[in-house]
């Protein structure tokens, strides 16, 4: 037998009993680690396990280990996502990220987004990394650097930075216009003045045919219409016709699978530029009226059956309500809402609601169109479907309609659950309250939900129905007949005995 292999053999063996002996040495891989942790059968055996692996990391930096610090960072990043302290591998991250190889950097670049953030003061040693990774040759280095800047960077840095991202907008690299455009987003969020610097740059990317890097633009003219007024009048000059040819585009072009989305073509994109289109249109009869037409094509072609197509028609409705939209227009946005409410995703009506009250002080008569299918939901099974639904129908009561909503209300409370009474009483009362032209209808009211849901209605209700009662001689003798007669029939409410006895004629 070969000498050489008995000692191999030795070897192997030796570095097998160390790996055993010390299985959490920095040389461990972060499987190993991720699988020693979750073995772990109680807190006190993890916080062990996390404890012996960090002091081995320690051990690792003080000793300068070039080797395996990409492995080390990923191990701190698990362990800083677990809840652990990993503040004493910041600096690594700013080593690996001065490395020359895109695979250090990309690890460093993680570290540094996720174990730092603006308010650490050792973030600013990175910002000469940065700007020679911003210039740098290879595309990929590149857009980690855009990344980590539209992430962690400060006000500071921004400003330091913003000649070099700006610079990168122009880029003929689609990716690396789109991430520069995001990092311009974060820039212009922490240094408003640079808002000026950016906005012929985000007109121009509205140009561009990249379905990303346009999100991306559009996304930065959203960001620069809140940071600045002369920004917000500067897109509304130059921006609004190629946001009505892209949503044109969008809308009308044929499938693509890299954009589809159940069968919708780029639901992101359509949201993103009618969001920027409300902030455009707001207070702007021109605006506005330049994008009626296409608004009111999205609102027609888009399918409600998908609900990407629902995504998109619901922007498109709180477009044309935030904008000076037309009454026809208008009309056609609280229709689709009608839509909403018939469908079966509660989320889906719920929002619905949420919009139609809003929109009935806009356009109080369209939405009373669809007041049958706003009672039916007053009966749904979600409870904040039937709350939202309540107060919507309290809006939409006034003099020409109260008396058949109210009937609807009341015959509804009879079978009604027990923890919607209280909110259903409450409103049916004010209702009788605020618009009682006949004292005789308001005390039927006034005695039905006594009789159904006397323990529910509030002292200020009942002292208010005395003085009604206690003004009005000629109607005291029907008051007692109604009192005596529901008395009988509901003498387990406490309530209402309780009434009874505190009117005094």
């Amino acid at each position: 037998r070969d000498p050489k292999l008995d000692t191999v053999e030795k070897i192997v063996e030796d570095f097998a009993s160390d790996m055993a002996l010390n299985p959490f040495s920095s040389g461990t891989r972060l499987r190993d680690m991720i699988r020693a942790i979750r073995a772990c059968k109680t807190a006190a055996e993890e916080r062990a396990v996390v404890r012996r692996e960090c002091a081995a990391i320690r051990a690792a930096i003080s000793g300068d280990g070039q080797d395996l610090r990409h492995r080390n960072m990923a191990k701190l990043m698990f362990i800083h996502m677990l809840g652990y302290p990993t503040h004493f591998g910041q600096m690594e991250c700013l080593k690996l990220i001065a490395a020359a190889g895109y695979p250090e950097k990309r690890i460093g670049y993680l570290g540094l987004m996720l174990l730092l953030d603006e308010r650490q003061e050792v973030l600013m040693l990175v910002t000469n990394s940065l700007k020679q990774d911003l210039n740098h040759s290879n595309q990929f280095i590149v857009g980690l650097a855009l990344c980590a800047l539209g992430n962690i960077c400060s006000a500071e840095m921004a400003r330091d930075l913003a000649p070099e991202v700006e610079r990168l907008m122009r880029s003929r690299d689609a990716n690396t216009k789109k991430k520069a455009a995001l990092c311009s987003v974060r820039i212009v969020r922490k240094v408003p003045d640079l808002a000026e610097n950016f906005m012929g740059l985000a007109a121009s990317l509205l140009k561009e045919k990249h379905h990303g890097v346009l999100i991306s633009a559009v996304q930065l003219c959203t960001e620069l219409c809140k940071a600045s007024k002369d920004a917000l009048e500067y897109l509304r000059k130059n921006c609004i016709e190629g946001l009505v040819r892209i949503l044109r585009d969008v809308s009308n072009s044929s499938y693509a699978p890299e954009y589809d989305v159940a069968g919708i073509s780029d639901p992101f994109l359509h949201i993103r530029v009618l969001k920027l289109m409300r902030m455009l249109g707001q207070g702007d009869a021109d605006c506005s009226d330049y994008m009626n037409d296409i608004l009111a094509q999205v609102a027609t072609k888009t399918e409600s059956n998908k609900n990407a197509g629902n995504a998109i028609l619901y922007e498109c409705v709180e477009t044309i309500m935030g904008i000076e939209a037309t009454s026809g227009l208008r009309v056609l946005a609280i229709n689709i809402l009608g839509r909403f409410l018939s469908n079966r995703d509660n989320n889906i009506r719920y929002v619905a609601l949420n919009i139609l009250m809003r929109a009935i002080t806009v356009d109080a008569q369209a939405v009373q169109r669809h007041r049958v299918t706003i009672l039916e939901c007053v009966k749904d099974a979600d409870a904040s479907i039937r709350k939202r639904a309540l107060d919507l129908v309290y809006l939409l009561v006034n003099d020409t309609n109260v008396k058949p909503l109210t009937k609807e209300l009341v015959d509804y409370l009879q079978v009604a659950d027990p923890d919607f009474k209280e909110d259903l009483t409450a409103k049916i009362c004010s209702i009788a309250e605020k618009f009682s032209q006949e004292k005789l209808w308001y005390l039927d009211q006034m005695f039905k939900v006594l009789s159904l849901a006397g323990n529910h209605v509030k002292d200020d209700v009942w002292h208010a129905l005395i003085v009604v009662i206690s003004n009005a001689s000629e109607l005291q003798g029907y008051s007692v007949r109604s009192l005596y007669t529901a008395l009988q029939a509901y003498s387990e409410q406490g309530k209402f005995t309780e009434s009874s006895c505190l009117v005094h004629w």
